[in-house]
């Protein structure tokens, strides 16, 4: 593994443990040549997805790219990291496990807002502001209408 700080090629793994509920691995490095310690993780991956955009152009599934969109979205919410994580690979074995290695950008925007919207629904709203494209206050005001629950009317 090379080293972030100084492009050694030789780095030494210090520790490894589980990660992200077992789905992962951490390993912490240490490179002799300048000092530097850092933090990688590894990962399986079932299959290569790509995604087919609305438009048609076909890109190569970025996980990082997910996460952060999700992070976004989570941004100062009373919201364990560690559970992010757990959701985003559950994201993403759900989507590996469909079988298929195309993909509809679509499909995992609503892959992503079923789970947000267990999780947080301020961060399923923000997701969705986003994803939905609202244009103006009003849509908000819809989306979030939808979200309540009918209550019947006390007289």
């Amino acid at each position: 593994m090379r080293c972030p700080f100084c492009g050694n090629i030789d780095t030494q793994v210090k520790d490894s443990r589980p990660a992200e509920d077992h789905v992962a691995i951490r390993r912490r490095r240490f490179c002799a040549a300048c000092g530097g310690r850092f933090t990688t993780y590894e990962r399986v991956q079932l299959r290569d997805l790509v995604v087919i955009k609305s438009t048609g152009k076909r890109e190569e599934f970025d996980r990082d790219k997910l996460e952060r969109s999700i992070r976004i979205s989570m941004q100062k919410r009373p919201i364990d990291p560690e559970r992010i994580d757990q959701m985003i690979s559950g994201i993403v074995r759900r989507l590996e496990s469909m079988g298929e290695t195309d993909i509809k950008s679509a499909m995992i925007g609503e892959i992503v807002m079923e789970s947000l919207n267990r999780i947080d629904t301020v961060a399923y709203v923000r997701f969705a502001s986003v994803y939905k494209n609202f244009q103006a206050a009003d849509d908000f005001e819809t989306f979030v209408s939808e979200l309540r629950p009918e209550t019947p009317d006390d007289e």
